[in-house]
């Protein structure tokens, strides 16, 4: 068998354009290099929530980094208007909008895309906008599962084009900080990690099979995903909570954690072994009375413990191995829990060395010696909130034209999001996995191996061939 790394040498091939089969364009050499002051004319495929996002931190580089909110894209078209309005306000450019995502990536006017649509769309949105020569700035996780991840590395580097996973912790002057400090030793020798995602999350409820709102286009929102009758349950925002769409909170929030815990233990291979348990806790399995709706992030209701049909767990564990027998855990609480850390964190990460233990909270960290209860070491600045720019570092690397300019290049991403893709797996199906990292499959495991990718609805089809 012919290893990974063997294979992409020997497959990967220049930038030269060709046709896209199905949506009628060709990649243009054009938006590889982009100079130093020339306008870059960007569009945001996904614009509800983490949309807004990306909305606004890109119209906030119109001035810095002349910067360009062109179009506007989203298969509800609902959302045109609250997201126009944003742009016109911050920029005083008014922005095309488009359901189609094709014939946004048709216009030659454009030269990078964010993508901010639900998970399993969103490796197939990037392997056509890299063969239509746009840059990319994806959202977390980088896929939906294993196998198409390894495409968007093929792509990126086929078109010779600049892709940024929104791994967002990687952009932190802190993090960045933090990072370094375990790298130089400041703990010894980093033998585990410990990615933390306690989120107490409510039930969403129960719905019926009914007709998607007529401006709505379910179809293209579907996408690769098999058919299925619309649900509002399975829609906006809650479609992490169901496998043909999203990853559950371990592929949601985790992946921020599990690449920081990853970074921080400096390894840059995928875990020789993973063994994952959870199921879905503390809420009522019973149908019942429904209880008043609550509306919470997301802009959804949620319904305390009334029956819920998600099928992601809310309580999760995962642990890795790597090859030199050093680990990585993961936790997912979704119910009430008490906290880890010295000041009790509920999202975060914690290091252990040889020579004491480091915590990151957000973007602050400190470091404790031995069995002392006060840090040695930490973070000088409070760095309320992200104390970098991760939309920025996209825009100065497609000016640069050089990948490692990038924060979280798509190589990185991948690495990071098979984290949380070998926990699901491993959970789904009940038993430790030992995973061949140079061949990206699982040792003497057929069945596993089905879950490395999905079969893809025509014509929603990642390639084999980018």
């Amino acid at each position: 068998m012919m290893k990974r790394r063997d294979f992409i040498k020997k497959s990967v091939i220049g930038t030269a354009g060709i046709a896209i089969g199905g949506i009628g364009f060709t990649a243009k050499s054009y938006a590889s290099i982009i100079g130093a002051n020339e306008r870059i004319n960007l569009a945001v495929i996904g614009i509800r929530n983490q949309g807004t996002v990306h909305i606004k931190s890109f119209c906030g580089l119109k001035d810095s980094h002349n910067v360009v909110v062109k179009t506007l894209c989203d298969t509800d078209e609902l959302l045109f208007e609250p997201a126009s309005k944003i742009v016109t306000q911050k920029t005083g450019v008014k922005p095309s909008t488009e359901w189609d995502i094709r014939k946004v990536l048709d216009d030659k006017d454009i030269h990078a895309v964010s993508i901010v649509t639900p998970n399993h769309w969103h490796a197939l949105a990037t392997v056509w906008a890299c063969q239509a020569g746009k840059h990319v700035y994806v959202e977390k996780p980088a896929s939906h599962n294993i196998w198409e991840g390894r495409k968007m590395v093929e792509a990126a580097r086929k078109y010779n084009l600049r892709v940024q996973v929104g791994l967002n912790n990687r952009s932190s002057k802190n993090v960045i900080e933090a990072i370094k400090f375990l790298h130089d030793g400041g703990i010894g020798d980093v033998f585990m990690a410990r990615a933390l995602c306690f989120k107490a999350r409510d039930s969403y409820g129960m719905a019926k099979d009914s007709l998607p709102p007529a401006t709505f286009h379910y179809d293209r929102w579907l996408g690769p995903a098999p058919y299925r009758p619309y649900n509002e349950k399975r829609s906006h925002y809650r479609w992490h909570w169901y496998w043909d769409t999203g990853n559950g909170d371990t592929g949601n929030t985790g992946p921020h954690q599990l690449d920081l815990a990853r970074w921080g233990m400096n390894k840059n291979e995928h875990p020789v072994s993973v063994y994952s348990a959870g199921g879905i806790y503390g809420l009522d399995q019973d149908e019942g009375p429904s209880t008043p709706g609550k509306m919470v992030y997301g802009g959804v209701e949620t319904y305390s413990r009334d029956k819920t049909s998600q099928e992601t767990p809310n309580t999760q564990t995962a642990t890795f191995k790597y090859s030199d027998g050093k680990m990585l855990e993961f936790e997912c609480r979704g119910r009430y829990t008490n906290h880890e850390g010295s000041q009790g964190q509920a999202v975060g990460n914690i290091f252990y060395g040889s020579e004491g233990w480091l915590e990151i909270s957000g973007s602050t960290w400190k470091a404790f010696r031995g069995r002392e209860r006060e840090p040695f070491a930490g973070s000088k600045e409070s760095g309320r909130g992200r104390d970098g720019n991760h939309w920025s570092n996209f825009i100065d690397a497609v000016r640069s034209g050089k990948n490692q300019d990038l924060h979280c290049d798509i190589n990185e991403g991948f690495y990071s999001t098979t984290l949380p893709h070998l926990a699901n797996i491993s959970y789904r199906l009940g038993r430790m996995l030992k995973f061949m990292g140079d061949y990206e499959k699982f040792a003497n495991d057929p069945e596993a191996n089905t879950m490395l990718k999905r079969v893809y609805r025509v014509p929603y089809v990642v390639p084999d061939k980018v």
